[in-house]
């Protein structure tokens, strides 16, 4: 009886101890259902947005360095010795100035020697003209035979073209001698010296170049999608490095094709510089602003994000994220406004910043200002 009492005691607490585990993970279960819940994300209300309609300028940007076009180079139009150079590098000069002088010697013995030719062959046709009209009269006389008058007016001609070859060879001459001087052929200032007094030039040797700074160019490449919006004497706003405020311009002149090799057409602008307060060189960025003439569906630039290509934007509908893809056009980075052509409609609530780590199907809230709370609070308590 003993064993028996003891045997079932046993079974007894082995019961309760079972029905007692049942009842804590029973009753600990919803405990743990409700742990793993995770919370909604909160925003702020001045971090969602709703797009609104605006009108977006076009613009179109390219850059270079600006270029003087009045740029000429003084060649030496004849070999010979420089002997002085009246200007070196920045000096400024005027049109017709005298900048140096070469040892013109030899041209000047060529001259001479061309002009004695032209006398001699001179000299040879007066007495081909002569011998010709004396054999014209003996050949009406017939005292000589007609052959004779031929060959005599086959000299007066050779003769006559002797002449004007060494009549010609002299102007040559003379005007070599006349343009050999180094003269400046425009206004301006001395950019390099190519030869140093005392050295030996050759024809055509570059000796001096010279550069006109009161009006530059800037020349740019600009697509061929957007180079059909410009036109000739367009304005153009162009900010030039080491000045703080941005320059007028006009479009000068379009290309007509395209670079080979490229979808790029170069463009060029025309600058007045009459204070001559930039140089060529300088690197510039031009800006061309092109109106809008309609309104447009606009978010924050930082709301659209971008992955394996496409672009998207954070929504929240029926209080969940939503990632939704979406198709931008203009671009005005002064305002931080992106266009949106497809994807969104106006009352979309859009995440105006980029957040990290956000997961599609998350819980997403709006939480109210905090000043409308404590209006809230105040109306609340003038009603009672």
């Amino acid at each position: 009886m003993r064993k028996q009492w003891w045997i079932g005691g046993v079974a007894i607490a082995v019961l309760a101890a079972g029905a007692g585990v049942y009842a804590t993970s029973k009753s600990e279960a919803p405990v743990a259902k409700k742990d793993d819940a995770k919370p909604a994300l909160e925003f702020q209300a001045n971090e969602v947005v709703k797009p609104y309609q605006a009108r977006m300028p076009g613009v179109i940007e390219f850059s270079g360095p600006l270029v003087a076009p009045n740029t000429v180079i003084v060649r030496a139009k004849a070999s010979g010795s420089l002997v002085s150079l009246a200007v070196g590098e920045g000096s400024r000069v005027r049109s017709g100035q005298s900048l140096g002088q070469l040892d013109l010697e030899e041209l000047r013995h060529r001259v001479a020697e061309r002009s004695a030719g032209l006398e001699s062959a001179r000299a040879q046709y007066e007495q081909s003209e002569r011998q010709y009209k004396a054999n014209q009269g003996l050949a009406s006389q017939n005292f000589i035979a007609p052959t004779a008058l031929d060959n005599s007016r086959a000299t007066l001609e050779s003769a006559r073209g002797q002449m004007l070859s060494a009549q010609a060879q002299l102007g040559t001459s003379e005007v070599l001698l006349r343009q050999a001087a180094l003269i400046s052929p425009i206004d301006g200032i001395v950019y390099k010296r190519h030869a140093l007094p005392g050295e030996k030039v050759a024809a055509e040797q570059q000796v001096l170049t010279i550069v006109d700074l009161s009006k530059l160019e800037l020349a740019g490449m600009v697509g061929t999608h957007e180079v059909g919006k410009l036109s000739p004497g367009m304005s153009v706003q162009v900010r030039i490095e080491g000045v703080d405020d941005p320059v007028t311009a006009r479009i000068a002149r379009i290309a007509p094709a395209a670079e080979p090799g490229t979808r790029s057409i170069g463009v060029t602008l025309s600058l007045d510089n009459p204070g001559e307060h930039f140089r060529a060189g300088q690197y510039a960025v031009a800006r061309v602003e092109l109106p809008d003439d309609k309104q447009r569906m606009t978010v924050p630039i930082a709301a659209v994000g971008s992955v394996s290509g496409q672009e998207h934007v954070w929504v929240i509908e029926k209080g969940t994220l939503v990632r939704r893809i979406v198709t931008t056009g203009r671009r005005d980075p002064r305002e931080g406004r992106v266009e949106i052509l497809a994807g969104l409609t106006p009352q979309t609530q859009v995440l105006g910043a980029r957040f990290d780590n956000l997961k599609e199907g998350d819980r997403a809230e709006i939480r109210a200002p905090k000043a409308s709370v404590a209006s809230a609070a105040a109306s609340g308590a003038v009603a009672q």
